[in-house]
């Protein structure tokens, strides 16, 4: 086992002989560091190519919608006119997660069809890499049990205490800059362990003090938590279909030097949480039970995303969902972009 800053890596046999032959066939990311993973994302990425890959070697696929045998197709095509083809897969292995003492007969028989997955991974051809990713899952989850020893796994926890100190010199420092302690404790307390938060602020911070070190009166100066009530009045925007006001927030914060990235994962995140509320309400389940499995425990956000998830469709939700996956694939792709990708976007979502 061998760890890293915000994640733990397991090496196996099979995935050590592949590393061997200079390629690695399934990568696992999962964890609730949904910074961390989309960084290792974008590494991978390059690794297999980065540009040259183009959209019909970078394939994303919604893991609780695709079939084995979609899957299985998908891996087993041939990369076109590059030497890779990168297949990810967002939120398969949620779909295996044990819920209460027994699995229901629906799980079971899923999980019989996709433990043939392994044997597929095995036989894929080279130019394929695949990549699951999903948030928080318990190590009992039956389906990451069979697929770990044929994968490199990393799990990414948010950092905390003295290991987030040291990711933030570490960001820093990869910056060209130095942060002086009493800086680092006061940006430590007001952003907490949100990365996406942080990383936003550090560059910030860097581009302000240029070669001198950064000092607490910087931080006082530059970071404002104004702007984050402006980031979910930008959300609450575009779902409330305020194309106007959601135009000017965005390219408010765009100014601001909040980067693409960051206010794409806000928009997902919040758009996701109205997808499986949506989803549970059209189950019949009470509010309660809907916060509970969603992770939305206080009264007034419930509430919130119920109301919000109320004024759409499932269907309308599900599309404005897999349009938000389809600008990030864009961005991270680098076919567009990403202020003018969040453009289109907003446009699109504002419109439905």
């Amino acid at each position: 086992m061998i760890k890293e800053t915000s994640s733990i890596v397991y090496y196996t046999t099979v995935a050590r002989s592949w590393e061997l032959r200079g390629t690695t066939l399934l990568y696992i990311l999962y964890g609730e560091d949904s910074f961390s993973i989309r960084e290792s994302l974008t590494k991978i990425k390059a690794d297999c190519g980065g540009a040259e890959l183009g959209e019909s070697n970078t394939i994303l696929l919604e893991g609780d919608k695709v079939s084995l045998n979609e899957l299985v197709s998908i891996c087993n095509t041939m990369s076109f006119l590059a030497p890779k083809r990168l297949v990810m897969v967002e939120n398969l292995l949620a779909r295996f997660e044990p819920k209460g003492k027994r699995r229901g007969g629906d799980q079971l028989s899923q999980l019989k069809d996709w433990s043939a997955l392994a044997g597929n991974v095995v036989n894929m051809p080279e130019s394929t890499v695949l990549v699951l990713v999903d948030g928080k899952l318990s190590r009992a989850n039956p389906l990451l049990k069979k697929l770990s020893p044929l994968a490199k796994v990393r799990e990414y926890m948010p950092p905390k205490g003295m290991e987030l100190q040291n990711w933030i010199r570490a960001r820093v420092a990869g910056n060209g800059c130095e942060i002086s302690p009493s800086a680092l404790g006061l940006l430590t307390d007001l952003i907490g362990g949100n990365l996406w938060i942080l990383s936003n602020e550090i560059d910030k911070l860097c581009v302000h003090a240029g070669e001198r070190r950064i000092e607490e009166a910087d931080i006082n100066s530059l970071v404002s938590y104004a702007r984050e009530s402006n980031v979910f009045a930008m959300v609450d925007a575009i779902v409330q279909r305020r194309l106007g006001v959601a135009s000017r927030l965005i390219h408010q914060l765009l100014n601001e030097g909040s980067a693409p990235p960051y206010l794409l994962y806000m928009m997902t995140r919040q758009f996701r949480l109205l997808v499986q509320a949506g989803r549970l309400m059209a189950q019949g389940l009470p509010a309660s039970a809907i916060g509970t499995k969603i992770g939305e425990t206080t009264d007034w956000r419930l509430e919130k995303v119920l109301k919000q998830a109320r004024g759409y469709s499932l269907e309308r939700l599900e599309e404005s969902y897999r349009r938000l996956l389809e600008t990030d694939l864009s961005i991270k792709t680098g076919t567009v972009d990403g202020a003018v990708a969040l453009d289109l976007l907003i446009t699109d979502l504002c419109g439905r």
